[in-house]
């Protein structure tokens, strides 16, 4: 039953270079809300609808939402009734630890001196004074009013708000860090329904995202099926 459904979710759904671009993705890239290039949004895009073509049990998670550009379009492929929390500081990205390399404490220096570059328009989403109602109001205006659509938003750091035991069908993982995906992979990864999956989106390019997923699937192995897109899939057994 589950090769079955394996199967099914995974007959080629991810689509092809020519495919369509839904308008959603064209948006969020023109209104700044994303870093994300078209390919890893209409991936994510697809990945969701897919959730809901072969009815994978479970709620949508996205942890780091940044602007909120990915979780709308995570938002707009999802159905009505099906949940979807999005988790973030909302601010200032934490602190790296021992276990980051070089590079990301290079880059978290940039950050907390206030150099880290944002999009052509405006500032790097960690600086701006009150982003969680900046993220609000991006979906009010694309027509994702939150209590209407059951998506949540979730201030505070992960080890702290990624908690519950819901069945998860897909998650999304911006965290950048090696704790913070870490996190993420041991407080989600046991919730997958079978068929689910995880989209890391970290790891080809942060050590510490790699580091994290590396160490964690050596503990597991088989329980994962692993695929290469724009960035890695991890989908559940």
């Amino acid at each position: 039953m589950i090769k079955k459904l394996f199967q099914k979710i995974h007959s080629g759904f991810f689509p092809r270079t020519d495919s369509k671009i839904p308008e959603v993705i064209n948006r969020v890239m023109a209104d700044e809300l994303t870093f994300l290039d078209h390919k890893p949004l209409l991936e994510l895009h697809e990945a969701v609808r897919e959730c809901e073509k072969a009815g994978i049990e479970g709620i949508l998670i996205e942890a780091g939402c940044a602007a909120g550009g990915s979780a709308i379009v995570m938002a707009s492929a999802k159905s009505k009734g099906r949940s979807l929390h999005l988790h973030d500081v909302f601010g200032m990205i934490p602190e790296p630890s021992e276990k980051d390399g070089p590079d990301v404490h290079e880059r978290y220096q940039v950050i907390r001196s206030g150099q880290a570059e944002g999009t052509e328009t405006k500032p790097y989403y960690g600086y701006r004074p009150d982003l969680l109602e900046e993220v609000k109001a991006s979906f009010r205006r694309y027509g994702l009013h939150p209590e209407e659509h059951k998506i949540s938003l979730v201030p505070g750091l992960f080890a702290d708000t990624i908690n519950g035991t819901e069945k998860v069908a897909l998650a999304h993982l911006d965290g950048d860090w090696y704790e913070s995906v870490m996190v993420c992979l041991e407080r989600i990864g046991p919730r997958l329904s079978s068929g689910g999956r995880l989209i890391i989106d970290d790891y080809d390019a942060w050590s510490g995202c790699r580091r994290a997923v590396d160490d964690y699937l050596r503990e597991r192995e088989g329980l994962f099926f692993i695929e290469r897109r724009s960035r890695l899939h991890l989908i559940r057994f």
